[in-house]
């Protein structure tokens, strides 16, 4: 009876217009997740994502009946299980000591082969087994025969194949990056469709649970309940009353007005981290700061010449445009250095391989025991030390050699279109300063899972020196500078451009330069050095207060220091906890307000923008970016289990693609419990929705706003707040209500 309910005819022609649907039904179903990006590259996203073409209010009910549900029938709790058993060996990524077979033929295929030999899956039911056996080659074939053996009404099938997706959101969020944001997924090794894992979900409900049509009626159930509830918006809503008003009022008394040429100017990262670090270096001498996003419009990838590593370079919107190497400065010097690469890699190896294999794990701990002990208790007791002696033993295989990035694969006129669509973005196209300094940045941590998170959380992790480096050497080109003149940008032959990147765990700055300059010059980057040195020992005091330590600048730094060399710190920084708004506008509107780390701040003259293409671009791509981000923090505070990842503490790496809570939970796709609360139960990130604030009249954005559909989608649907301070009208400011309509409130 099982295999004759199983093994129905696909032929007739009801069947075949069954099967003509499934692809439909299968992009509907998956329509509702939002991508999740493995733990080497994170990027921040909101969770929601697939609802953001719902009201926000609707969204949230919907997010809850679909993610938050804490109890799955018990049939549902099986299924999950031995899904997660077999995705943690298809995604395994060198973490198993032996690798699942047949990877290279696709988690349908691979899976299909082996599934026949798991017993917990068919409990050894020969009939069972035979219709495992008797499953079509096609996925599509397979997933059509599932809804028909489990008796799941055409007109509720895609709402089943998404509560497939739902009950395991995690796991489905890492294939939806896989299949939906990657480049060349079926050249990878081990390929995967959203199909595939649809089939899988399917076939392993058709044997564990024949009536699992009763999923529908449970979704109502929950949907039903969570109606009732009281909706977190309102809390929403009054948190950013609070935040926002005040804020405004700030923002009231400031002037913009004409600048004088300062000693420095520095490009920052729009990220929030960089706010009060720009307050602090403005503190200390004559100094013009200016927020740009931090891969400084430089979309690339960054190919390593010693390393052979490649990686792009720029946030994921944005596909890269050319290839970079980075190469030292002489060809012995990128032999010795590529000669040091290889030693190291070699050792670690080897050690992995002696680790690992069955016969000398043993032989390994009697061998290194003692020592690894001793490093344990190094680390543990005297981390300072251990950095240092760890920093000493690699520096003497391979030395620390500075790289140059070669441009000879960007075109003279994209080198051209680059420099003076930076210089642009930000109004810097007059009144240069002898040092103009981009600073990228990147953070650093030890044994922390989530250290790309800190990096940067639109860039997959990667760290902003490169682009900086970049951007630097083109516009330190003579040609280039040459076309910036014939285009109105004149800057000064005395003018030099550097390149550096934050540390944001520890407030550090380093500045890249290898160049021979007088004394002058030499002199003013001294100058520049020690005051960052100076403003990031000033910053480190105010973040420590932050972090429970109140102590001098100096105590305050070393505390900084040690938080990011302590492979126990569960909190090594508050990374972007606490964001709330994005302020487009001159450094002038924020300068003399303390706006405590909580404003992405992009520099924007709307003067200088007469055709609105520089705060579309903003608009489109850094302000989606910063509510991604914005989003992902909100989401992993309101609900740390279903939109985060729970405590460091009691987490799991699996596959080194993501974690777990215990061997056998959804992937958790957010930011841990210590990233957005100061205990288990108090939070330190405000749940708001990113409110944003641009110094340009509310005619000129609208014009924007018509042109631009995920703008309208974010505005409408209450994703995004958005308010123009009107420099034309000093007596209003102007809230883009939901139907894209502007209302006038006057200042107070």
């Amino acid at each position: 009876m099982y295999q004759e309910k199983s093994m129905v005819n696909l032929e007739t022609k009801e069947n075949h217009e069954l099967f003509n649907h499934v692809d439909s039904i299968i992009k509907e179903s998956w329509a509702k997740i939002s991508p999740f990006w493995p733990l080497k590259n994170l990027i921040a996203v909101n969770p929601m994502q697939g609802l953001e073409n719902l009201p926000i209010e609707e969204a949230l009910v919907e997010g809850a009946v679909f993610f938050e549900q804490k109890e799955f029938p018990k049939p549902m709790a099986l299924i999950n299980r031995q899904t997660i058993k077999w995705l943690q060996a298809f995604f395994d990524e060198g973490q198993a000591t032996i690798g699942m077979p047949l990877r290279k033929n696709g988690l349908y295929n691979a899976w299909k082969k082996l599934a026949y030999f798991d017993k917990q899956i068919h409990g050894g039911d020969c009939k069972k087994k035979q219709w495992l056996l008797g499953l079509s080659k096609s996925p599509e074939t397979a997933i059509t025969a599932c809804l028909l053996k489990l008796n799941i009404p055409k007109e509720s099938q895609s709402i089943f194949m998404t509560l497939m997706l739902t009950t395991l959101p995690g796991w489905a969020s890492h294939i939806k990056y896989r299949t939906h944001w990657t480049e060349g997924e079926s050249l990878h090794p081990h390929p995967i469709s959203a199909v595939d894992y649809i089939a899988v979900r399917l076939i392993i409900t058709s044997l564990l649970w024949e009536e699992a049509a009763e999923l529908i009626q449970w979704h109502k159930k929950a949907k039903e309940l969570q109606i009732k509830k009281i909706s977190p918006i309102k809390v929403i809503e009054k948190n950013e009353t609070d935040y926002l008003l005040p804020l405004l009022n700030k923002l009231d008394d400031q002037k913009t007005g004409e600048s004088t040429i300062s000693d420095a100017q520095i490009v920052f990262c729009i990220d929030v981290r960089s706010e009060p670090f720009r307050r602090a270096l403005e503190g200390q001498g004559q100094y013009e700061t200016f927020g740009f996003a931090g891969f400084f419009g430089i979309p690339v990838r960054i190919k390593n010449s010693i390393t052979a590593e490649i990686y792009s370079s720029c946030p994921v919107l944005l596909k890269p445009q050319h290839t970079v190497n980075e190469s030292p400065f002489s060809s012995q010097i990128c032999a010795q250095d590529h000669q040091g690469y290889q030693k190291l890699n070699t050792l670690k190896a080897l050690y992995q391989s002696l680790k690992y294999n069955f016969t000398t794990s043993f032989a390994l701990v009697e061998l290194l025991g003692f020592a690894a002990g001793f490093w344990m208790a190094l680390r543990s007791l005297t981390p300072m030390l251990a950095i240092k002696y760890r920093r000493s033993i690699t520096e003497s295989i391979r030395p620390n050699v500075a790289v140059s990035p070669l441009l000879e694969n960007i075109a003279f006129s994209d080198q051209c279109a680059f420099a003076e669509s930076a210089l642009s973005a930000i109004g810097l196209t007059k009144k240069f300063s002898p040092l103009i300094l981009f600073c990228g940045h990147g953070s650093a941590t030890q044994n922390n899972a989530y250290a790309t998170a800190l990096d940067c959380g639109a860039c997959g992790g990667q760290h902003g020196a490169s682009n900086a480096r970049i951007l630097a050497k083109i516009l330190n080109t003579r040609k280039v500078r040459e076309h910036l003149n014939q285009a109105g940008i004149i800057i000064p032959k005395a003018t030099y451009f550097l390149a550096a990147e934050h540390n944001t765990t520890t407030d550090e700055v380093e500045i890249y330069d290898t160049d021979t300059h007088d004394i002058a010059v030499e002199k003013n980057i001294q100058q520049l050095k020690d005051d960052l040195k100076a403003a990031g020992n000033l910053n480190n005091q105010q973040r420590s207060k932050e972090m429970g330590f109140n102590a001098d600048k100096n105590k305050s730094a070393k505390h900084t220091k040690l938080r990011s060399i302590d492979w126990a710190q569960v909190r090594p920084e508050w990374g972007l906890a606490r964001n709330a708004s994005f302020i487009v506008a001159p450094r002038e509107m924020t300068k003399n307000i303390d706006l405590e780390g909580r404003a992405f701040l992009h520099s924007y003259d709307y003067h200088q923008d007469l055709d609105g293409k520089i705060l579309t671009l903003i608009l489109t791509a850094p302000m989606v970016v910063a509510q991604w981000i914005n989003s992902q923090y909100l989401f992993s505070t309101l609900d740390n289990v279903a939109y985060g990842a729970g405590s460091k503490i009691t987490k799991n790496i699996t596959g080194k693609i993501g974690i777990m809570q215990g061997n056998a939970s959804d992937l958790m796709s957010g930011l841990p419990l210590q990233s957005v609360y100061r205990s288990d139960k108090e939070a330190y990130h405000e749940t708001v929705r990113l409110m944003t604030i641009v110094y340009a009249p509310s005619g000129f954005i609208d014009k924007i706003i018509e042109k631009q559909t995920v703008l309208q989608k974010l505005f409408r649907n209450g994703w995004v707040l958005l308010i123009s301070v009107d420099p034309e009208n000093t007596n209003h400011h102007y809230f883009l209500d939901r139907d894209l309509t502007w209302k006038k409130r006057k200042k107070s």
